[in-house]
């Protein structure tokens, strides 16, 4: 990268605008060192706070020739997670953005050591890394450890606390992702109307945990006992007092899992699909409900209590709650499954303030899929789309560890992290280089200004008692 003194002008094409005030109005992209991206060095002092992007490098393997490797893997995973968290999904976007002056300052590398090279890789040697597999191979020598990658979620999850929780609710669900190819796995899903995968989605409150991909010709729960039983298993070795929950919709409300939760000490609180005879054990309830609902004009609702087992599929009774509804004319009888006792509330309770609260995860999902394009597995193969998934996971729980660090004192401290890059990380600056440092000339009229300054703060004492 040229220094302040040594930059030398480049000529580019000249677009003109109408006048103002009688001057002309010229444009170019002839700026030199400027970035839109100022305030992804928030996410460089987030890393160095959590510590992802070396642990997550360390989960690959290099069997390039040293001596021939301009781009060593810590920065390339680097660049793919930051590029990511700043909004680019595409790598083809990295062929312009490793010119980008914030990308080698995110990397720690000023300028190539080869004359042809930029600090940071371009699309071709990214792909490398996408295409990476389980063993180095002879076309493909960078390879990556699965286990290891699933392990650093949760090594990041318990290292955000400072004390053991008494308790945690971990809540799946499986969600679509489109497919407009023919990759691997891929089949079509009735419910979705669409060929697609069908990721597994693990998070406790906004911290991520596991994101599993899966091929849509499956139930919902296929998986979960194994990712759980991981998961699980890891977080006791920390935690080993600490009571953990599942909380999941009628999908995962399976005999297997529950089964699992009992065996091992784990509660669960999942949704259970509606049948015949569940209506008519809650028919009092619905006439009573509807009564009241004719009456006041108002939703009405009862709750009632049931020692319940299934004819053939579930190995034992257990506790199930019913919801008898009635709103806007018609019956709406919910129910759930758990094995949370009298002592954890009554039914009423345990409905209202801890199933239904399963539906914040939703807005996880949509962040990582909206925000964070977990979507995007348009990869040939099914282990190529899954690492595409997980660097798109990383570049979430990167951005969540800047909102829960430095932004829970600031208006942004509920935001998506979509909103979080739009207001924070793209902030316009000019660069210059001298030879005893680097600034950033951001924006005078950057209006989260006063945030910026406020996330800084918390970052730098973050990275000061790491």
């Amino acid at each position: 990268m040229p220094t302040e003194c040594s930059a030398e002008p480049v000529r580019t094409e000249r677009f003109e605008f109408g006048p103002v005030d009688g001057r002309a109005v010229v444009a170019g992209f002839d700026g030199g060192a400027i970035t839109s991206d100022a305030g992804a060095l928030l996410l460089g002092t987030t890393d160095r706070a959590i510590g992802l992007v070396g642990r997550f490098a360390e989960c690959f393997i290099d069997g390039r020739r040293p001596e021939l490797v301009e781009h060593a893997v810590p920065t390339l995973v680097g660049q793919r997670v930051f590029g990511i968290a700043l909004g680019y999904e595409d790598i083809n976007d990295h062929d312009e953005l490793r010119h980008d002056p914030v990308m080698a300052m995110l990397a720690g590398k000023l300028q190539a050591r080869r004359a042809d090279c930029a600090p940071v890789a371009g699309k071709s040697t990214l792909n490398r890394l996408e295409l990476s597999r389980d063993v180095a191979t002879r076309y493909h020598k960078i390879a990556h450890h699965p286990a290891a990658i699933e392990a650093l979620f949760v090594t990041l999850f318990l290292e955000a606390y400072r004390t053991a929780p008494k308790e945690i609710i971990l809540d799946l669900d499986a969600t679509d992702d489109p497919l407009h190819g023919h990759q691997e796995g891929r089949f079509f899903h009735g419910y979705h109307d669409c060929y697609c995968y069908l990721p597994l989605y693990i998070f406790c409150g906004r911290h991520l945990l596991a994101a599993k991909l899966r091929p849509a010709n499956i139930d919902a729960s296929a998986g979960s006992v194994e990712e759980i039983a991981r998961i699980v298993a890891q977080i006791r070795q920390r935690w080993p007092h600490t009571r953990i929950i599942l909380r999941a919709d009628s999908g995962f409300a399976r005999d297997a899992l529950m089964s699992w939760c009992e065996a091992n000490g784990v509660d669960f609180i999942f949704g259970l699909a509606k049948n015949v005879r569940l209506v008519r054990a809650i028919g009092t309830e619905l006439v009573e409900a509807r009564e009241e609902n004719q009456a006041t004009g108002q939703p009405a609702r009862r709750f009632k209590e049931l020692i319940w087992t299934t004819r053939k599929s579930w190995s034992r009774q257990r506790r199930v709650i019913a919801k008898a509804e009635w709103t806007k004319g018609e019956a709406n009888p919910r129910f759930i499954v758990t094995s949370l006792t009298s002592a954890d509330g009554e039914g009423r309770h345990l409905y209202e303030a801890i199933y239904c609260a399963r539906g914040e995860m939703e807005n996880r999902i949509k962040e990582c899929q909206m925000d964070l394009f977990a979507d995007r597995t348009s990869s040939a193969t099914m282990k190529a789309n899954q690492l595409r998934l997980w660097f798109a996971s990383m570049a979430y729980v990167l951005l969540e560890g800047l909102r829960r660090i430095a932004l829970r004192a600031s208006d942004l401290a509920d935001a998506s992290c979509g909103t979080i890059r739009r207001k924070l990380l793209k902030i316009g600056a000019l660069v210059t280089i001298s030879v005893r440092r680097v600034k950033f000339a951001m924006a005078s009229g950057c209006p989260s200004k006063a945030t910026f300054a406020t996330a800084h703060r918390a970052l730098v004492a973050a990275v000061n008692t790491s």
